[in-house]
């Protein structure tokens, strides 16, 4: 992995592994000569890049989401150096911190002083916390540990492997694809506690609750559970009006000419009732039995007949009246009234019982083992995010082929944020994540829709369990200081892939030279992001729309690509000979060694004799010169700076 023969500082800097070795214990001296030439043999190279590659992969792994929260603790007392050490003791006068706080403050010392990313966006603002985010979710961690390995002692006792160890998720061992899976859809009137009891019985918080009717609009699904049984959960918007039939279900309702959107919230409640085999009408038992809900269950019974149905009586969390408000729904004369409770929980395992009792028995041609990618990651997650009304649910529309989501002039109308399961013309599967509009932080929280910063949050999400993310860009508008922003939280802070979608294209008027400009003019304004693929489409005439998924597989390609030690190294050696890093006081910047740490996004670890010796400039040329020499088109790349540690600094 290393060239045996390559001089020293005298021939731009770059030692060989032995040297690193020597320079980590500390035996030399900062003004000895490294000219001289160091030869190994090919079994000392080999075991000093495993050795390397272990320990850079160890010490990236701890830059995972605990380790940046330990960095707010050094942002409190102003980013001073540490005084004692991890057990407490006082550290002596030129002792140097060389814990993980201090190693991340050192490598991201160029921070703005105010310690404040500078996006519309604070981490805390939105009413969400971890705990929203999918459990398969590590930030920045490419090092998933199963559970079969704890019996590794090797493995408990590193710190760094217990940070990356987490529980698998039901979708990873699961055998059977979503597609495949029995769906159950949640069905009632509106602001009946739907949306709450379909988070208790997925154990997730993905649908946005609100004590105001109306808040659900598109259907949602999320692979679900009850013991052994794998199941389908869909939930569903209100039912304000009924179909006289699935089948002639309204797309839209239309008052003089102008198209409502309630019809639309329940031609979608309509088709995933159609599309269950299993139904679970939900009611308000505080409110007792109405002639809404009567309504409901006869229109169930007359058109979906031969369909389990189940009916959850929720809100019934009150230990002295909770079966006391059951009573009047025994009238309907259907099935069992069952007293739940989704803020408690009540009575919800004997509705899973029930469920689970109803469902029909997976047949041996549904198993799939394969069904997930060799990563088991199952299909590519894709989410389409961008600012209000610039066609994401269109785009989604046209993708999917079919009305998967709600696509009105109204702005605002997708809150939830939908996943849908589609196959590209390759024949790859995809997961497309569409979100809802986000808007500047102040516009969002001075608006008069409560659910919004909701629905945001819920968008913000979406870029964690993302693995591409597709920024939508009005044509006629262009690329704005808020598109900036979505792609810096993308790209930087979650680190997905990145494409950049130009909808409306066809309001355009174009030249042969249009297409060109408006990609120059882009890059300009985007330019951190010039890395980033560029698509035009028209979701109203679905032109080129296919192109997005073509272009989301290169760049998840690329952003799961890893790299060999050797060919890093050259390509870094063949840099530091073109550009040599600058002196400061004296003292002349050294690359020892350079590994690739992990993948999604791909993430470079440099060893060097001090990263202060490096100033923002020369690391940027460090990463032109590996964008140049191999690529990444479409993924961001991260690039750690890890010294040796000072000696006898005051």
């Amino acid at each position: 992995p290393i060239v045996p023969h390559v001089r020293g500082p005298s021939r731009g800097v770059f030692i060989s592994a032995r040297a690193l070795g020597d320079a980590s214990g500390g035996g030399g001296d900062e003004d000895d000569d490294d000219d001289a030439a160091a030869a190994l043999s090919a079994e000392e190279m080999a075991s000093l890049d495993a050795e390397a590659a272990a320990a850079a992969g160890d010490w990236a792994s701890e830059l995972s989401s605990a380790a940046w929260t330990e960095m707010d603790e050094t942002d409190e007392r102003g980013n001073r150096p540490a005084t004692r050490t991890k057990d407490g003791a006082r550290m002596k006068r030129g002792q140097v911190d060389k814990s993980l706080k201090s190693a991340v403050a050192n490598d991201y010392e160029d921070v703005d002083s105010s310690g404040d990313m500078d996006d519309d966006f604070s981490a805390n603002y939105y009413d969400y916390d971890a705990d929203d985010v999918e459990e398969d979710y590590v930030p920045g961690s490419a090092f998933l540990v199963d559970d079969d390995d704890d019996d590794d002692g090797d493995a408990d006792a590193d710190g760094a492997s217990k940070k990356g160890r987490r529980r698998k998720t039901r979708r990873e061992w699961g055998k059977i694809p979503d597609d495949k899976l029995p769906r159950v859809a949640i069905v009632g009137r509106p602001n009946v506690g739907k949306s709450a009891l379909f988070n208790r019985l997925t154990g997730t918080k993905r649908a946005i609750v609100y004590d105001q009717p109306g808040v659900t609009r598109d259907r949602m699904y999320i692979r679900a559970f009850w013991g052994d049984t794998e199941f389908m959960m869909v939930d569903t918007g209100g039912l304000e009006s009924l179909p006289g039939s699935p089948e002639d279900a309204p797309s839209v309702d239309s008052v003089g000419g102008f198209e409502i959107l309630p019809g639309m919230v329940e031609s979608q409640a309509a088709l995933a009732v159609n599309e269950a085999v299993a139904l679970i009408m939900v009611c308000d038992g505080q409110k007792g039995l109405t002639n809404a809900d009567e309504e409901i269950y006869g229109w169930i019974r007359k058109y979906h007949s031969k369909k389990p149905l189940l009916l959850a009586v929720n809100k019934c969390e009150s230990t002295t009246k909770g079966e006391e408000q059951v009573l009047d729904f025994w009238s309907l004369g259907g099935p069992t009234p069952l007293a739940v409770s989704a803020i408690s929980g009540t009575g919800t395992g004997e509705l899973l019982d029930g469920l689970v009792a109803a469902l029909p028995p997976p047949s041996p041609e549904d198993l799939d083992p394969s069904w997930k990618d060799d990563e088991g990651d199952g299909p590519l997650k894709v989410a389409i995010i961008g600012r209000p009304n610039v066609g994401k649910s269109s785009l989604l529309n046209q993708l999917a082929g079919d009305a998967r989501s709600i696509v009105s002039d109204y702005s605002g109308t997708t809150r939830d944020t939908i996943d849908s399961d589609v196959i590209g013309a390759d024949g790859k599967k995809y997961t497309l994540i569409d979100t809802a509009g986000i808007r500047r932080r102040t516009s969002v929280a001075a608006s008069k829709d409560a659910p919004e910063s909701l629905a945001v949050g819920r968008a913000l999400q979406a870029m964690r369990r993302a693995d591409v993310v597709v920024l939508v860009i009005d044509a006629e508008e262009g690329p704005s200081q808020q598109d900036f922003v979505l792609s810096e939280r993308a790209a930087v802070q979650e680190g997905c892939a990145l494409v950049l979608c130009v909808n409306k294209w066809d309001r355009i008027d174009k030249d042969t030279y249009s297409m060109n400009e408006y990609t120059k003019t882009l890059r300009s304004k985007l330019r951190v992001f010039e890395w980033a693929s560029v698509v035009y489409t028209s979701a109203l005439t679905g032109q080129r729309v296919q192109k997005v998924l073509q272009a989301a597989a290169e760049a998840s390609v690329h952003h799961r690509k890893r790299l060999s030690t050797a060919t890093l190294n050259s390509v870094i050696q063949e840099a530091t000979l073109w550009k040599s890093p600058p002196s400061k006081a004296g003292r002349k910047g050294r690359v020892y060694y350079v590994t690739q740490a992990s993948t999604r996004p791909p993430t470079f670890v440099f060893f060097v004799n001090d990263p202060k010796l490096f100033p923002d400039t020369y690391k940027r040329y460090m990463e032109r010169s590996l964008r140049d020499n191999i690529g990444f088109p479409g993924s961001p790349i991260r690039i750690l700076w890890r010294g040796k540690g000072a000696k006898g600094k005051k």
